[in-house]
């Protein structure tokens, strides 16, 4: 009786864990929990450069060196020169030739190599440029440019081959909640790191800059090498030096060559825009228009990750029972278009009600659209034929670039719409710093809308071949081609 109890015991507090951690199930025998969460810790690494790059760093070289904003703007955006080459990397990644046996690790390697490397460099070449170190501002110029290349360069880099090496791993069945795992990960790195770099560097000094950023390489170095311990199997047959592989070029004509590819990437496009459009206005639009506090427009941006959490727990869970990846991708966008909506009437409203709840479901929109399109570039290419790399590098580029253009068209349009509207010559109905603001959020909606468009077709056409339950498998069948 006593056996009886304990096991019924036990089943029931697996059941608990299963529903109330949503990633407890993602888990399998090939991929055990312990060996996945150690796994996902290049995407902390990765959170915490990104937070470096687009945050701390950005404020801090406005404010406490004085920096022009320009130039600053400049420097920020350079790592997004890597972003279109993450296909090519993804593919490169596929068909490395070594004499180990591995092919997704050096690239995760090399790629921390030179996240560590720009890091490194990157306090000393801002001190140098701002007169505050020893030689010409020039130098500086260049060795920060240099810093911000290496550290872009690296982040692409280790994110396209540990979401390839993840899906090398993790089976068909698990391959939803696994990607929903790796992204939770990601936002992990970047809340926990915005928190803890703010908070060492309330009192900036010189020294202080530099022991943070190099101690944020140290970090990256350390948690990438225990992410990549003993993770890929050894294959010196897929991996030798005379095996023939075929040209980027002609893998990338058949892969954009399928139907659903273009469409599907088109879609990517869309939806990564409208979502990060905003990124760096919500916070400004609580301020300026609403008159919140500092302390109340940061409590936005926690919205937000806490929405986006939500997100991708959702996902996962529905996507772990069949649902249609490219379907989950709409719901994210008619999510985000009701926020959007909430964000803009919160204005004229004076609602920061309304502002909160549309900030936390802009974060569940974008969390859907992301799970859901990134499972689905998963299932286009079959694992087995080596090119998943090329699928999610080619889905990273897309996102990564239409998101960082759209954060300048943003501001920029932002920028030149209030300041029209302000010198009236938009009417006086119009005269606000709010109307810039609007456009913005008003061009996201219309994004929104050609996401769902472009999304429309590929939902019906899984719909109209599907013939299993979709909670009796997840694979390539449910993404016919």
């Amino acid at each position: 009786m006593i056996r009886i109890a304990t096991l019924r015991s036990g089943a029931f507090w697996n059941r608990i864990g299963t529903r109330f951690l949503p990633f407890a199930d993602a888990a399998t025998a090939e991929l055990p929990l312990g060996r996945l969460l150690r796994l996902s810790l290049f995407q902390v690494s990765v959170g915490m450069a990104a937070v470096l790059l687009t945050g701390t760093l950005n404020r801090v070289m406005i404010v406490e060196l004085g920096m022009s904003a320009s130039i600053v703007a400049a420097m920020v955006s350079l790592p997004l020169l890597f972003a279109p080459l993450r296909a090519l990397i993804g593919f490169r990644s596929d068909t490395h030739r070594s004499v180990l046996g591995l092919k997704r690790v050096p690239y995760i390697w090399f790629g921390t190599l030179m996240q560590f490397g720009g890091l490194a460099l990157l306090p000393f070449a801002l001190l140098v440029m701002t007169g505050q170190g020893d030689g010409p501002a020039i130098v500086g110029h260049i060795g920060a440019a240099l810093a911000f290349l290496l550290v872009g360069a690296g982040m692409h880099t280790t994110q396209t081959a540990g979401l390839a090496l993840a899906t090398d791993l993790a089976t068909e069945q698990s391959r939803p909640r696994v990607v929903a795992l790796l992204y939770v990960m990601l936002l992990v790195g970047m809340l926990v790191s915005a928190i803890v770099i703010g908070r060492a560097l309330a009192d900036f000094t010189p020294t202080r800059l530099v022991q943070i950023v190099q101690g944020a390489a140290v970090l990256t170095m350390v948690l990438n090498i225990v992410a990549l311990w003993k993770q890929e199997a050894r294959n010196r047959h897929a991996t030798a030096i005379h095996t023939a592989h075929p040209a980027f070029r002609e893998v990338w004509a058949i892969f954009i060559a399928r139907p659903r590819t273009i469409r599907l990437l088109v879609a990517v496009g869309l939806g990564a825009a409208a979502f990060s459009m905003q990124d760096v206005l919500l916070e400004p639009y609580g301020g300026q228009i609403l008159g919140l506090s500092v302390g109340a427009t940061t409590s936005l941006t926690a919205l937000w990750a806490a929405g986006m959490l939500a997100g991708f727990t959702y996902a996962a869970r529905q996507l772990a029972a069949g649902a249609d990846p490219h379907r989950l991708a709409g719901f994210g966008g008619v999510a985000g278009i009701a926020a959007f909506l909430c964000v803009i009437f919160a204005g004229p409203l004076q609602a920061p009600a309304l502002l909160a709840v549309g900030a936390t479901f802009i974060g569940a929109g974008g969390g859907l659209f992301s799970v859901g399109t990134l499972t689905a570039a998963m299932a286009i290419a079959d694992p087995e034929e080596g090119r998943t790399g090329l699928a999610l590098g080619a889905w990273g580029a897309v996102q990564a670039t239409a998101a960082g253009l759209a954060i300048a068209i943003g501001a920029l349009t932002r920028d030149a719409v209030s300041a029209a509207a302000v010198a009236h010559r938009l009417g006086s109905t119009l005269a606000g710093p709010a109307t810039g603001y609007a456009v913005v959020y008003g061009i996201e909606i219309l994004l929104l809308l050609g996401t769902l468009i472009a999304l429309g077709p590929l939902v019906r056409a899984d719909a109209g071949v599907r013939t299993d339950p979709p909670s009796t498998r997840f694979g390539l069948s449910e993404f016919p081609i």
